[in-house]
């Protein structure tokens, strides 16, 4: 199955309550009961928000209370059916909307839009538990993009989240096997776009985004800066931008990490409403592990 999709990104931080609960918990309650397709909440190990407190993984002080992001993926009529609930239930943070094709079931050949063949993030929504050939899925589809040439992908795992409309949370006494996981991968829409059917091959009930993204930098090499937007689309919602840096912890900048790096540089300029840093559990840049 081929739709439009909508996907849903609420940044907020882990500790935030409302009279309920816990606004995570609220969210994912409710992206349960509305049986969303896919939601996977991510715990930050560093960032700020729009109140910009400074968070970071250089201490355990400035470590409390770290930034999640909780991501929701439906079609456009379900996402867009709750989306009144979660900003009832959102008092502070961001909530982002994207556009994407959600590919779900068996997947064949497909055809790009025109705006998908420069450049194609795929995210792939899995448990953890899934395997493939007897080793775990999102290592298996790693090694898949890395011999088809595809740019890089990273694998970030959830603690909690919604798969095919069912909770999947992660428990301190369990195994966490169904703790959902998500593998994003960045490539060119024609390499991407050839591989799909052999990545659907793998996967018994495979659930993909596609989403059109420019590839602004690579390898320190500045390729183009992002293109200017019109201030809102058709429907009158303001447009924004999202800048996603994809880089290996041990990578620095005047021997401090990069992420962290660009995080207090971002904090310090006042102008981003947040940024958000994720660490991966697995992935592969280039011909780099």
């Amino acid at each position: 199955m081929d739709e439009e999709c909508l996907k849903l990104s609420t940044y907020l931080a882990e500790r935030r309550r409302t009279d309920n609960g816990f606004v995570s918990d609220v969210l994912l309650g409710l992206y349960q009961g509305h049986r969303v397709a896919s939601s996977v909440l991510l715990r930050g190990v560093g960032g700020f928000g729009t109140g910009r407190h400074y968070r970071s993984d250089q201490s355990l002080t400035l470590s409390e209370d770290p930034p999640v992001l909780i991501t929701a993926v439906d079609s456009r009529p379900v996402i867009e059916g709750l989306f009144d609930d979660v900003l009832a239930v959102q008092q502070r943070g961001l909530v982002t909307l994207e556009r994407a094709r959600l590919l779900r079931g068996e997947i064949g050949a497909l055809e790009l839009a025109d705006g998908l063949h420069e450049a194609v993030k795929l995210t792939i929504y899995l448990g953890r538990k899934e395997r493939v050939y007897g080793v775990p899925a999102y290592i298996a589809i790693c090694d898949l993009m890395h011999r088809r040439h595809i740019a890089g992908a990273s694998v970030f795992l959830g603690v909690d989240g919604v798969a095919h409309g069912q909770r999947r949370r992660a428990r301190f006494f369990g195994v966490n096997a169904d703790v959902p996981l998500m593998v994003v991968v960045v490539g060119s829409g024609e390499l991407i776009g050839r591989v799909l059917p052999e990545l659907g091959g793998l996967l018994e009930q495979p659930m993909i985004t596609l989403e059109r993204v420019r590839v602004c930098k690579r390898d320190g090499a500045l390729l183009e800066p992002p293109h200017p937007l019109p201030k809102a689309d058709e429907h009158g919602l303001p447009l924004w931008q999202k800048l996603s840096v994809y880089t290996s912890e041990s990578a620095r900048r005047g021997g401090v990490p990069i992420h962290r790096a660009l995080v207090q540089r971002l904090w310090r300029r006042k102008t981003p409403d947040g940024a958000t840093v994720l660490r991966g559990i697995w992935g592969f840049h280039g011909d780099h592990p």
